[in-house]
């Protein structure tokens, strides 16, 4: 069977299953729907969160980046793993003891104040927006190849899937199916990976791959240092990113992490506090599977390109290359006519004529190694698994933030649990549709787009939470200005070198060296500033509000 054929197959039994699971936990009250009854086992939740988390960044786009960046592409490792850590430690076990379903919900009752319940609602469809956009991208490319469709048609099918699980199911539903695309996208993810470091470096450790030697005898990455130097790339090992835009990344990823809509809702689902921390450990430890794999992934990735298509004729090229040229995703121009294929870096004399875009790479990579359809077609399944994941959780909570947030909370108080059911699915279907319209049209590569979402959502809502569960004296006045400052600042920031001005996007043209991806961390201590200044101006918060933030805090009290 060829590679149509199999990803075929592999994609409709994959959608079976999702769909099978979703009809089989179907959402039958708002509590379901939204925290899937408050019942779940932490190992399931664990496992369920790490597909959540990890998004088409992580499989498609995480290993695509650091096979291009090379050194430099360990910020997302670092930045996203990190974020973990702090979400263990400083949110998920107190947001959980206070007891709210969403971010807009916390934020509204401990401030006392609908205004900034708004502002925070605003935030959360902002973010949510921006990071989905990257999901259904990454949606549209892997069907794009592996279904032979246009990217729009693959984008389309990704959003049906969607609807139905996430509208019918709710987080019920959809916390059962990220169980089961756990399962598909790691799978997907180490089986390719043992055989390309069984092959390569002759170890059925990925992990190990990194630092094992070729059927030559030249360690794996000095081979792929001697490959960039020679075709005019960039040292692999070495970078060449200013210290403090690596550090404003890292931060920004970590916070974000820590403070995304999507992933603190998880901790709901749990019965119990402690349940929460334990959710988190476990989710650490399904995460770090993947987290572990993807350098080495990176540089096999790498390696096998460089040594496939540079200097090699056109024309003998196999089929894996014609059909990515379909997709717009590769393209080769023969500049000096001579039909081979001149794949070189800027410190090259001789002019590059091929562009391969980053978030190809994973999904090419077995094809390029010569691996057997069955694992090409596996990898198709397991990138769009860990799309639909987090697109799902991400609708969700657009959903929430309408139906439960906006309309029950602010708007419409005494709506009864059935039209506010209504509600939820009626947004999440409208959120599915815009959510389609940006994956169409999306403003960068999927980890670059993730990483625009992770700074909007450090700016925003990790100062804000923190302030609530840490300072007593934190007042509305104070969240709703910090949480202005914050997100304004950093969505200006990428607006204006992205898409209004993208042609002074270079590093001697950002504000003190800081990209993009790393203005986050500068919009959170904005936001830190702004909120500790203007708190000053209005009262403290009320005395059952500042008895109920100590209670959070200690152990073994509740927050009644």
């Amino acid at each position: 069977m060829d590679v149509q054929g199999w990803s075929i197959l592999l994609i409709t039994l994959s959608f079976a299953l999702y769909i099978g699971v979703a009809i089989a936990s179907r959402a039958s009250s708002t509590k379901e729907f939204y925290i899937a009854g408050g019942g779940v086992h932490p190992v399931v939740n664990g496992m369920a969160t790490a597909a959540d988390w990890m998004s088409a960044a992580s499989f498609i786009s995480m290993a695509g980046a650091i096979s291009f960046l090379g050194y430099d592409g360990s910020v997302y490792l670092m930045g996203w793993t990190g974020g973990y850590v702090l979400l263990a430690l400083l949110l998920a076990p107190y947001l959980r003891k206070f007891g709210k379903f969403t971010i807009p919900d916390f934020v509204g009752d401990r401030y006392e104040s609908s205004t900034a319940r708004i502002v925070a609602i605003v935030c959360a469809i902002f973010v949510s927006f921006t990071y989905v956009s990257g999901q259904m991208q990454g949606v549209g490319i892997v069907l794009s190849r592996f279904l032979e469709v246009d990217t729009t048609t693959g984008v389309m099918i990704g959003m049906g899937i969607v609807f139905f699980y996430a509208v019918l199911g709710g987080m019920k539903g959809i916390t059962y199916t990220q169980v089961a695309q756990y399962c598909v996208l790691i799978f997907a993810y180490m089986v390719p990976a043992i055989f390309l470091a069984l092959h390569m470096v002759d170890t059925p450790i990925p992990q190990l791959g990194l630092g094992g030697t070729l059927e030559n005898g030249t360690p794996l990455l000095a081979n792929l240092n001697n490959l960039h130097q020679d075709l005019g790339f960039a040292s692999y090992t070495s970078g060449s990113r200013a210290t403090i835009d690596v550090f404003f990344i890292t931060a920004a990823l970590m916070a974000g992490t820590a403070g995304l809509p999507h992933v603190i809702v998880r901790f709901y689902t749990v019965p119990k506090v402690k349940d929460a921390r334990r959710s988190v450990g476990w989710a650490l430890v399904f995460i770090a599977i993947l987290y572990t794999t993807a350098p080495a992934i990176a540089a096999f990735a790498r390696t096998n390109l460089l040594q496939t298509v540079s200097g090699q004729a056109y024309e003998d090229m196999p089929e894996w290359f014609n059909k990515w040229e379909t997709t717009g995703l590769l393209v080769h121009n023969d500049l000096n006519g001579d039909g081979l294929i001149q794949y070189t870096g800027p410190n090259s004399d001789v002019p590059n004529e091929l562009t391969v875009h980053k978030d190809i790479m994973v999904l090419a990579n077995p094809e390029i190694a010569g691996l057997p359809n069955w694992v090409v077609a596996l990898v198709a399944a397991g990138g769009l698994a860990a799309a639909l994941s987090t697109a799902a959780g991400l609708l969700l909570v657009v959903s929430s933030a309408v139906s439960h947030d906006l309309l029950k909370r602010c708007l419409k108080p005494d709506i009864s649990e059935r039209d506010e059911l209504r509600a939820a699915r009626i947004s999440a279907g409208f959120a599915v549709c815009l959510a389609g319209w940006f994956g169409v049209h999306p403003p960068g590569f999927v980890a670059e787009v993730v990483a625009f979402a992770f700074g909007l959502a450090a700016s925003s809502f990790f100062p804000v939470l923190v302030m609530g569960i840490f300072s007593k004296r934190m007042n509305g006045l104070g969240a709703i200005s910090g949480m202005i400052a914050g997100i304004s600042f950093t969505a200006g920031y990428i607006l204006w070198f992205k898409f209004i001005s993208p042609e002074s996007s270079k590093a001697e043209n950002w504000w003190f060296g800081i990209s993009p991806e790393g203005i986050g961390t500068l919009g959170m201590l904005l936001n830190f500033l702004v909120a500790g200044a203007i708190h000053r101006f209005a009262p403290p918060p009320s005395h059952e509000t500042q008895k109920m933030v100590e209670a959070i805090r200690t152990p073994g009290s509740t927050t009644k």
